[in-house]
């Protein structure tokens, strides 16, 4: 085993033919800051030029899960102050997540308990991602007055159906199969299996094909690939097969049976204005031609969050204060204006978001 990095919020090691990135933030759920993010950058430039590195390998350190999300509270921070690191940390993040899904080498992301937000930029866009029986995978921002970003708009606008509209805009939590099933992971393996699975992805040929990555996976893997929210897909494809979301809101008043109303109760505890942005968003998405177009878009997007009284609210109320009482503006989904939508959909300056094309 050799060290390339230190052992601090992120560990980069060479192990034999892998090279591992390991985030090291255990108590906080491995929440990705900007520096560990700058971090994965560089060992990805490391590992993609030396020769005896055959994959990479992502994981999380401790046994709570791989990744919470991006550091929200120092985004509140910033926020608050009318400081930049929303600017920054995403500008930094989404070009990060691009070139996670363009990576030449193998790139296996081991999924495994809570996976989130960011930490769903930094698995799901890899190559092979590996589910377990303990994962529990969810964008849950529109709570936060925010949207599902680092691509997944892109994600979401490509799962069956309308399963991406049901698990952006109420921050529904996938468990493995269902990840599999909505195109967010690739297998589930127990996590008994994984060490020694790991152990053969260090041993590598340099050189190993991602199809050959891919069966060696599979041997590992259940073949589980739908859990319990694929079985409702015909009636979630009912009620978020609108394009506003007054009308999605309808569709569920109408249907009254005990699961629309439960899923109306989660949506009324979110922001009305992360909603009707997200649901725009997700389906510009299903029109883009490349996650780029859609890293580019949430960008703006992001941008617009990071000033809003709303985004701050919800981070108060959810992280802060930890009240569960968030007091949104507008309240309600019919008082969202076009004018209040604009700003969130405005183009960018060719140079403001720069992300590598896929190879």
């Amino acid at each position: 085993m050799s060290e390339v990095g230190t052992e601090g919020d992120l560990i980069v090691r060479r192990e034999g033919s892998a090279g591992v990135i390991r985030l090291n933030r255990p108590k906080a759920i491995n929440a990705m800051t900007l520096e560990m993010s700058l971090g994965i950058d560089a060992a990805l430039d490391q590992f993609e030029a030396d020769p005896a590195v055959a994959v990479i390998i992502l994981e999380g350190a401790g046994e709570r899960g791989l990744c919470a999300g991006g550091d929200i509270r120092g985004l509140y921070e910033s926020s608050k102050a009318g400081g930049d690191l929303g600017k920054r940390f995403w500008r930094q993040e989404y070009v990060m997540n691009a070139r996670i899904a363009s990576f030449p080498k193998p790139y296996v992301a081991y999924m495994d308990g809570l996976v989130m937000g960011g930490g769903v930029g930094l698995s799901a866009h890899g190559r092979h991602r590996i589910v377990t029986e303990k994962t529990k995978l969810a964008m849950p921002e529109v709570g936060l007055g925010f949207f599902p970003d680092v691509g997944g708009t892109w994600l979401l606008s490509h799962a069956p159906g309308e399963l991406g509209s049901y698990f952006g805009l109420t921050g529904q939590t996938m468990n493995g199969p269902d990840a599999i099933h909505a195109r967010f992971a690739d297998a589930l393996v127990p996590t008994e299996k994984w060490p020694a699975l790991r152990e053969v992805l260090t041993k590598l040929r340099p050189g190993t094909l991602s199809s050959e990555v891919e069966r060696l996976i599979e041997g590992f893997s259940t073949g589980e690939n739908a859990g319990p929210v694929a079985a409702l897909q015909d009636r979630i494809d009912r009620w978020f097969g609108h394009d506003s979301m007054h009308d999605v809101v309808a569709a569920l008043e109408q249907d009254g049976s005990e699961l629309a109303l439960s899923t109306l109760k989660a949506l009324r505890e979110k922001s009305p204005r992360g909603m009707v942005v997200t649901l725009k968003l997700l389906r510009l998405a299903r029109n883009a031609s490349s996650l780029q177009d859609c890293l580019v878009r949430e960008y703006r997007a992001a941008l617009e969050v990071f000033r809003s009284d709303d985004f701050r609210e919800g981070v108060r109320a959810a992280i802060i204060d930890k009240d569960r009482n968030p007091r949104w503006s507008p309240p309600e989904i019919d008082a969202v204006t076009p004018e209040m939508l604009a700003p969130y959909l405005a183009e960018i300056g060719a140079d403001e978001l720069i992300v590598p094309q896929g190879k």
